[in-house]
Formats: C-alpha cells, structure tokens, sequence
C-alpha cells in the first residue's frame, strides 16, 4: 500500500492532499492538537491552517509515515520528529489511529483474497500473492490481473497501491519499489542484469545497515558486485549461511513459497510515551495505560481466533536500557481481564525505580482458540511462581 496511514488519513482530512503530511508523534486525539474550532465541524472542512506543523513540535515522538511530498524532503518513517522539523518545518503533522489503520488492512486483503485465494501476509499493508494458478494470471506477465486488484481496492477503499510481479517473493518486493505511488512493475527473471544488478545493496530485504557498512568496505555497493562475488568468498567475510544467502539473492534467487497459513507466534501493544513516567509520581497514567494495552491485545487475540498462555512485559527506560518478563498460565486465554492481573505479575519482577519512556505487553505460546490443545490444561511438573528479584523493587506498582 502507498504511504498507507497518511493515506488513510487524507481519507479523512482530503484538504490536505499534495501537501507534506506525517503521521506520528503520539495517539492523541486531533481535537487536543487543534484548538478553537466549533466541536461539530465536519473533518474535510477544517482549514489547513488549523493543523500543526513540525516546526512547532516538541518532544521526542517518531514519524509512522509521511506522504510523497514530506518524502521529498528526505522525511522517512521511524525518523525522530525533530529530526524531521528540521528537514521540513512546515510539514503538517496528525496522530496515529491504528484502529482505523487495521480496519482499512483488512478491508484491502478481503479484497486480494477475493480474487487471488492464495496471499501470505506481511503487515498491516503488504501482501504476498500468488498468480500462478489465477485465471488470466499470467496475461501480459500479470500486469492485467495486478491492475485488477489496483482497481478493485482502490474502488472500494479509495487506497491506491503498488505492484511488483515477478517469479519469486525476493524479485516481486523489489519490483514493488519500482514505480510508487500506485504503479505496476512485471520483472522479468532476464532482466536481472539490467534491473536489479545497478541497485544498491540495502535494496535487498534482510541486508541491513551493519552488513550494508561492511559490504561497503570490502568495495561492494551494488547487487551486481555481490553476483561477481565468488560464493566461497562471501562465506569467508560473511559466515555459512549468510554468506550462501548473500551469493543466491544477488543472482535472483528465491524459493520460498507464498504461505498462506503462518501462524503468529505472539500478538503484542506497545506505547512510546510522550514524556518520561514514573511508577510512583505517574502511577494513575500508568495504571490506565497498561490497562488499555492489555485491553487491546485480548481484542486483537479475539478478533483473530487466538489464546496464549505466556504473558510478557517490555519496558524501555529513559536510558534506553530494556527490561522485558514473562509469566506463564497453565490454561490458555484472550481475557483482557485475566491478561491484565498476569502482566501485573511479570510486572513485579520489573525494577521500576527508573523514568519509563515505553511500555509494552504481549501474549504468546499462541494457539487457535477451540482447539484441543486450548481446551487442555497445561501440566508443568515442578512448576511454581517466579521467584521475586534480589533486592528492593523501590516503587510501588501500577
């Protein structure tokens, strides 16, 4: 999908298109970042000038996404906010709605199952979709059946999106690239050397900056300087196993199949705080924001068909130093309620003497709900509480 919460955004707030727009910053409500307008004024009518800017943000939030014209000014997500008022100071800023993110996520892939069954998914806005057995699948290498699916989402949610069809996940995510906003690219497995070749290594999903840094002193910047690379070469600088990866992505290579039944291993909710909290000075805040974490995993557990019986909690000090906890049930569960009372216990095990900036709970040993293996109780031989750690917890918890 296309910058897609700033898409689903202009949805809401069309007055804004062709501007430079990001979303992040925090989840509070549009209505407490703009002030002095009549509480009923439809959305699409708010002026621009109401809106605010990045020039006048403080505070340390991160950019979800931005639209094509913030991108411009090199503005990208997960960029610090101030960082990015720097870059582009009047840029109009709005906060994040997950909600309503999700609910257009699902509204999309109903849409690509519909006409294409076989779709692996890969986050609340990419998909991976299989056309070798769709009729008219391969009619002009897929570009009609791909304009289909562009059409189809776009009719029904007002989202456009970009396509890259290609004989193997690695090629077809690359290509995907190609021609954003809403565009279609068929690559074809001999156009190798033409296309993918002249491309910088961070292109390929799974080299990341250290390896991208390391490549770069060993003289290697493109793909096509790793497809010169001998195998054996790259497995002595890179390891075994990646090293091998490293020689089959650059020469296009990629069996994996499109899966169509992965199954979570966790479901989680985290929140980055607007500004430093304490367990003891912040304990209301606190308290009512766990809860809401809590809340929204059992909804996300219920909504998906799932139960978990090993509850966790991530907390990211000010210092940026993380703590995480688990504690496990002998039953499975999706009960805010219940999931709630168990992070509470993991909790426990938390020094929370220190300022917090984030905190986090997550719900894991997943299973689907009604099955067998839900409806038996776990048996642990030996099993008891965790012991509490060593020394004082100096603040009483929330």
């Amino acid at each position: 999908m296309d910058a897609f919460f700033a898409s689903v955004e202009l949805l809401r707030y069309p007055q804004l298109k062709g501007l430079p727009v990001v979303v992040g910053g925090g989840r509070r409500r549009l209505e407490e970042l703009i002030g002095g307008l009549p509480p009923d004024t439809p959305l699409d009518r708010i002026p621009v000038s109401a809106f605010p800017r990045l020039a006048d943000y403080t505070g340390r939030g991160v950019i979800t996404t931005a639209t094509y014209p913030a991108r411009q000014f090199g503005i990208g997500s997960a960029m610090g906010m101030m960082k990015a008022a720097k870059l582009c100071p009047q840029a109009l800023m709005l906060p994040t709605d997950f909600d309503e993110y999700r609910r257009y996520s699902r509204a999309f892939k109903k849409i690509v199952t519909d006409i294409a069954p076989l779709m692996q998914d890969r986050g609340v806005d990419e998909v991976y979709i299989d056309f070798t057995e769709v009729p008219g699948g391969q009619r002009e290498g897929g570009r009609v059946l791909a304009r289909l699916i562009q059409k189809s989402i776009f009719d029904a949610t007002g989202l456009t999106c970009s396509i890259g069809v290609a004989p193997n996940k690695l090629l077809a995510k690359m290509a995907s690239e190609f021609d954003k906003p809403n565009g279609i690219t068929v690559l074809y497995a001999h156009e190798l050397a033409e296309r993918i070749w002249p491309l910088p290594v961070s292109k390929v999903n799974g080299i990341g900056p250290k390896a991208e840094a390391k490549m770069a002193g060993l003289g290697l910047h493109t793909i096509g300087d790793l497809a010169k690379c001998e195998p054996a070469w790259l497995v002595q600088r890179f390891g075994k196993a990646y090293g091998a990866w490293l020689h089959e992505v650059a020469w296009g290579r990629d069996d994996r199949p499109v899966e169509t039944e992965s199954e979570p291993v966790s479901m989680s909710r985290e929140t980055t705080f607007e500004r430093d909290l304490h367990a003891v000075r912040d304990k209301a805040e606190l308290g009512a924001i766990f809860t809401h974490l809590c809340e929204k995993v059992a909804e996300d557990l219920q909504r998906k068909g799932y139960v978990g019986r090993t509850i966790g909690v991530k907390l990211r000090y000010a210092d940026f130093r993380i703590a995480t906890r688990d504690q496990s049930l002998e039953f499975y569960t999706a009960d805010a309620k219940l999931i709630r009372r168990t992070a509470g216990l993991a909790l426990k095990r938390v020094p929370l003497d220190r300022p917090l900036r984030l905190l986090g709970v997550r719900v894991g040993a997943l299973v689907k709900a009604g099955s067998a293996e839900a409806q038996a109780p776990v048996r642990r031989s030996g099993s008891r509480p965790p012991a509490a750690p060593a020394g004082p917890v100096t603040a009483s918890l929330f």
